[in-house]
């Protein structure tokens, strides 16, 4: 009786798996998802006491496939400036280690937020000239922030 049990459960999983992918295969190809065809990322930079008063404010950024928009004075050079920042899934919004030595040079009072999605990933990421590293930090991201006076 066991063995009569086995012998059917095994058939009936048999017959269950050659129909599996015939009923796939009628289906057609699974389809592409359209919000990775046309994602779009926004961003709202805020920046305070760069020293030049058309750079200060807060702007919207919005880099999609085919283009920019938005408020932000350079918007199609930033949104370019990410996209080579971003190659190999880097994060172009990463903080510093904490354990980086940084030269104490004092680059000015600017300090900018960046806020939104980039990637489909949340972004909030803060940046000042506080030091040598953040000062190099704030100028690997140019256009996306302006440029200072200090």
């Amino acid at each position: 009786m066991l063995r009569r049990l086995a012998v059917t459960s095994a058939a009936s999983l048999a017959a269950l798996g050659a129909a599996a992918p015939a009923a796939g295969a009628a289906a057609g190809p699974l389809p592409v998802p359209i919000p990775l065809l046309s994602r779009s990322d926004t961003l709202t930079i805020t920046v305070e006491r760069s020293g030049n008063p058309a750079a200060d404010g807060t702007f919207r950024l919005e880099c999609g496939p085919e283009r920019a928009t938005g408020t932000h004075p350079r918007a199609q050079r930033a949104c370019a400036r990410l996209e080579e920042l971003s190659k190999g899934g880097r994060d172009p919004f990463a903080p510093l280690p904490e354990d980086r030595v940084c030269t104490q040079q004092y680059g000015g009072p600017a300090t900018a937020r960046v806020e939104g999605t980039w990637h489909g990933r949340p972004v909030d990421a803060r940046f000042s000239r506080a030091d040598g590293c953040e000062i190099a930090r704030w100028e690997n991201l140019r256009p996306v922030l302006p440029m200072t006076r200090s």
